[in-house]
């Protein structure tokens, strides 16, 4: 696969003789992958994010958009259509009394054809599954579907990289699971390539691959499986793993064999059902 995002040996720090919040960091994202990038508060991960489009510039290393670099202005444009930034709280990002007139904000400001603007963000509310409420006002939606409002915002820009920076992390159960619906639907359909920086296992146990970052440093990485088979060094990391891993270890210290890699409700369910049987 294509790289689209590369960051090698990223150092940043928010003030001078400050501690680094991001030491050295190197990943590569490729397109049309599902990422998601997890570590305790203070770890780096949000701070590595806003790298990816140049909201933040790294001090040392570097950071490539489709082989452009984030520090060199001629690129800033372009970098900012390809990789776009969803936050963690809707209510910040959402600027209109109307759902559409939100997710045009952007595309207005650019200057972008009034015709071209409609096709865009009829595609977008579509794709984002919020067509239906495109005459709401925002603050009437529940949390799920004012996330998904500021997604089509993002979406209508045409971007190649949709990075959720904890996205979800101020949403209800309900909420949260809108939110991943939509942002598989944009991955596996559109070919979106997806960055999640998430607290929440379970979601990042449906990504394609696991990066786990401490210190400002990357730490693990790997598929899924591979990653959340390592539960001891998770806790280690004061990380959470899926309840389903959890459960199978119970299991396993009570003195049952079974398989590794049980990482979703799925395969929990069938490996009780065998030990039924």
């Amino acid at each position: 696969m294509s790289e689209m995002i590369v960051a090698q040996n990223v150092q940043f720090r928010y003030a001078p003789e400050t501690p680094y919040a991001v030491n050295g960091a190197s990943m590569t994202i490729h397109k049309g992958e599902f990422v998601a990038v997890l570590g305790a508060n203070g770890c780096g991960k949000s701070t590595l994010a806003k790298h990816f489009n140049a909201i933040l510039l790294p001090e040392q290393g570097t950071v490539l958009v489709e082989n452009m670099n984030t520090t060199q202005d001629e690129h800033l444009y372009n970098i900012r259509q390809k990789v776009g930034m969803v936050f963690q709280n809707p209510d910040n990002q959402i600027v209109a009394t109307v759902v559409e007139e939100d997710v045009a904000f952007a595309l207005e400001n650019l200057g972008v054809e009034p015709a071209e603007i409609r096709s865009r963000i009829d595609e977008a509310m579509q794709m984002a599954g919020i067509y239906k409420y495109r005459e709401k006002a925002p603050h009437k939606l529940s949390g799920g579907q004012k996330q998904r409002v500021a997604i089509a915002g993002v979406i209508a820009m045409r971007p190649d990289c949709l990075v959720l920076d904890e996205a979800t992390a101020m949403l209800d159960p309900r909420g949260r699971d809108q939110v991943m619906q939509t942002i598989h639907h944009l991955n596996k359909d559109f070919g979106i390539t997806v960055v999640s920086i998430t607290h929440y296992m379970e979601e990042a146990a449906q990504a394609d691959r696991v990066i786990v970052m401490n210190d400002g440093k990357v730490v693990m990485e790997g598929t899924p499986k591979e990653v959340f088979s390592q539960t001891d060094r998770l806790r280690s990391l004061r990380l959470d793993v899926p309840q389903a891993a959890e459960l199978r270890d119970e299991l396993v210290k009570a003195g049952l064999t079974l398989p590794e890699g049980i990482i979703n409700e799925e395969e929990c369910a069938a490996m009780l059902y065998e030990l039924l049987k």
